[in-house]
Parts: structure tokens; sequence; C-alpha cells
């Protein structure tokens, strides 16, 4: 992904967090539908959501603005999301740039993503990483 966003137009590490923050498995688990990131990525690939009404089973599936991510009619009756869901608002925030409608289980990336406005758990310098990969 680093070497991925160097090659892109523009600043290297709002690339790299666009890219990562894109992915399907990391919506999934921004969203609020899985409470970790490693359960969103066995939602996905266990067939468990759709984008735009067509199964994708590909954790890495980068997500566009505007495209609407679903749960799957059995994901909805899962343990597993309902207290994910539940317990969202009181463990962690949704970030501002995700829209959720947690009544028909749906999600989407509204608007641009910016490196403030994502809810990182801890302080991190993307911009070694880039300088790391870049050499």
């Amino acid at each position: 992904y680093a070497k991925k966003s160097m090659l892109l137009k523009g600043n290297s590490i709002s690339n790299l967090t666009n890219l990562l923050e894109r992915r399907l498995d990391v919506v999934i688990f921004r969203s609020g539908f899985a409470p970790t990131i490693f359960a969103a990525r066995q939602l996905v690939s266990h067939g468990h959501v759709e984008v735009d009404g067509k199964s994708v089973n590909i954790a890495s599936f980068n997500v566009k603005n505007d495209q609407v991510i679903s749960l799957r009619a059995s994901a909805r009756k899962m343990d597993l999301v309902i207290n994910a869901i539940s317990s969202t608002p009181s463990l962690r925030k949704i970030p501002d740039y995700i829209e959720v409608d947690n009544a028909n289980f749906k999600s989407k990336i509204a608007k641009s993503i910016e490196f403030g406005e994502i809810p990182y758990e801890c302080e991190m310098n993307l911009s070694l990483v880039v300088e790391y990969y870049s050499k």
C-alpha cells in the first residue's frame, strides 16, 4: 500500500490513509458491524457482505464513495453483528466520513477521507512509513 500510495498523484500520506481506510473489511469495522477488524475480515471472506447489491468476499476490495455496503440477511441475525451494533456507540466513534443505517444494516463512505478524521487508537507518524518505503 505504501508503494502504491507513492505512485498516485498528490500527498503520499493522504493516499496511504485513503487506500487503507477504503478496504472493505475496514469499512465494515468502522461502520460498527463487527467488534474487531478480524471479525470484519471474516464477515467479508465468508460472503456475508454485499457492495451495491453484489456479494463481495475480498477483504481488500476498494470501496468508492457512495457505494452501498450491506450485510446479507444471514449476517443480520448473527449475535456477533447484533452485539457489535449495540455496543459501538459506547466503545468507539463512527467516523464522520461514513454514513451508517443500522436499521437496514447498510453503510457507505459519504465523503473524502481526511487523516484527522480517522479514529486511530494510537498516535501514528505515517510519514516515517512512506519514507521507509521510498528508499
